[in-house]
């Protein structure tokens, strides 16, 4: 079987499984595994002096065994790699938690606070219906390129192993890679690693949106938002969605109590949105992941 073909199994696996309880409430999720890895090299590296150079150290013993699993488990056959990219994939799931949001919005403000609390790692205690919706909308855009696009481009590169590869580093940053007094230092590598393995992925996500959208939004607009975003890559979808759904995003917003006074995306575009403007987002996700599917299966059959 072709890597196109792989590509295109594993997503409709995974659109059509997305992340079913019966299993995971059996096993652990291999995200909870690598979450496992990560927090104990944390708990043992992350004390005293050289904390930059023992995150380093932690970042290459996660790299080795990750393309260690990748490579074992691509020994067993391209069915058994289908299905592990299946599993790292998050196009599914991704989607049932953001229309989650929507649903919850309709029943009230507080059902859909409850509702992106799952998503999202800001304070949503007294997040308004038009928060709410931005966070949501945001989540969506960020994590098509971090949990979609990124998963397939490196399965595309290097196979399972870059595939297993990339998912650590994406889970390490988002537990050691903040710039936070214990993790500044110690999850340094982690987060350039991470900006430097999502930086053709996000692009790609922010182009495929964009080519997709009606009316197009201008690439030169997409890019003096992204510029503006405190990341320096997913500035890129959420730039390229709030453009091509007329919202919105970023904005300020509270950690830990304290707010952070971050840009509009797309200032000009509707900041009082609501459960419609998360629907027009869910469509967004499914025409690009659409598109995708179709270029794997086109490439699938000519190979």
């Amino acid at each position: 079987m072709s890597i196109p073909a792989i590509l295109a199994l594993a997503m409709l696996l995974d659109a059509a499984l997305g992340e079913p309880r019966w299993l995971w409430s059996r096993l652990p999720h291999p995200a909870v595994l690598m979450g496992r890895a990560i927090d104990a090299l944390d708990m043992r590296l992350n004390a005293g002096a050289f904390r930059r150079a023992k995150g380093v150290l932690a970042v290459a013993m996660l790299a080795v065994g990750a393309l260690t699993i990748g490579v074992v488990l691509a020994q067993l056959g391209t069915l058994i790699v289908a299905i592990a990219a299946a599993i790292l994939i998050a196009q599914r799931s991704l989607v049932d938690h953001v229309a989650a949001v929507a649903a919850g919005l309709r029943q009230s403000t507080e059902a859909g606070r409850s509702a992106v609390a799952m998503i999202v790692g800001r304070d949503t205690n007294g997040m308004d219906q038009a928060t709410v919706t931005r966070a949501a909308i945001e989540s969506a855009s960020e994590n098509f390129s971090d949990g979609v696009i990124a998963p397939l481009f490196w399965l595309a590169i290097a196979g399972l192993p870059g595939l297993v590869l990339y998912k650590t580093i994406n889970t390490a940053d988002s537990m050691i890679g903040h710039r936070t007094a214990r993790h500044a230092q110690f999850g340094w590598a982690a987060a350039r690693l991470d900006d430097v393995m999502n930086f053709v992925p996000a692009r790609a996500s922010a182009a495929l949106i964009a080519l997709l959208a009606r009316p197009r939004p201008r690439w030169q607009d997409i890019a003096s938002d992204a510029r503006q975003h405190r990341s320096p890559n997913g500035g890129w979808p959420e730039a390229t969605m709030a453009r091509s759904i007329g919202v919105a995003l970023s904005g300020p917003r509270a950690y830990a109590g304290q707010t952070q006074d971050y840009p509009f995306v797309n200032p000009a575009g509707l900041r009082r949105a609501g459960p419609a403007q998360i629907d027009a987002a869910i469509t967004v996700l499914w025409r690009a992941w659409g598109a995708v599917l179709i270029l794997a299966t086109l490439a699938a059959l000519l190979v």
